[in-house]
């Protein structure tokens, strides 16, 4: 199931492989942009330590004070050619994305045992000790407010949606059946 994308969206769950997914795309020429990115440089600006608590609550006040869909509209100024968006989480973020021009949002999902496994493997700040912790984190980033992070619902506007629950190997092929060559 070949689509033709200029734009890429990523949204999905923590831990699913957007990462691993954005990194994939990046070798087929796409560049690299990410939501939670501009939040990082907010907290730096700020002073702020980057930690998955800090990252919501600014994205959060980002949204709240700028509107839902501040971060996709600051992330559409930098991006020039095919590129790769991170990060979505809100679906106003969606729903001007999908306004411009050749744009597709691919949501990353798995089971949540995996993707906290995937989690404490790669090392980050994640505010979280145990699977239980995760899970609770997690219902964070489901809210129904407008200015919250909405990722199930990030998720039911997605394009295509792919289960990242097996090899790396086969992640790689159904990203690989979802590009055109």
């Amino acid at each position: 199931m070949c689509k033709e994308a200029r734009l890429i969206g990523l949204t999905g769950t923590n831990g699913a492989g957007k990462g691993e997914a954005a990194a994939l795309f990046q070798k087929k020429g796409y560049k690299y942009f990410s939501l939670s990115d501009l939040i990082r440089e907010e907290l730096r600006n700020k002073g702020q330590t980057i930690t998955r608590d800090n990252l919501i609550k600014m994205g959060n006040y980002l949204r709240n004070k700028f509107g839902p869909d501040i971060l996709a509209k600051r992330v559409v100024e930098r991006v020039q050619g095919k590129a790769i968006i991170d990060s979505i989480r809100n679906p106003r973020e969606v729903a001007y994305l999908k306004k411009q021009k050749s744009f597709l949002l691919l949501a990353i999902d798995a089971p949540v045992e995996i993707r906290y496994s995937r989690v404490i493997k790669r090392g980050r700040q994640e505010s979280v000790d145990s699977l239980q912790e995760f899970i609770a984190k997690e219902a964070e980033e489901m809210s129904t407010k407008d200015s919250g992070q909405q990722l199930q619902n990030c998720m039911k506007m997605a394009d295509i949606v792919i289960i990242n629950d097996s090899s790396l190997e086969d992640f790689h092929k159904k990203l690989e059946e979802f590009l055109c060559p």
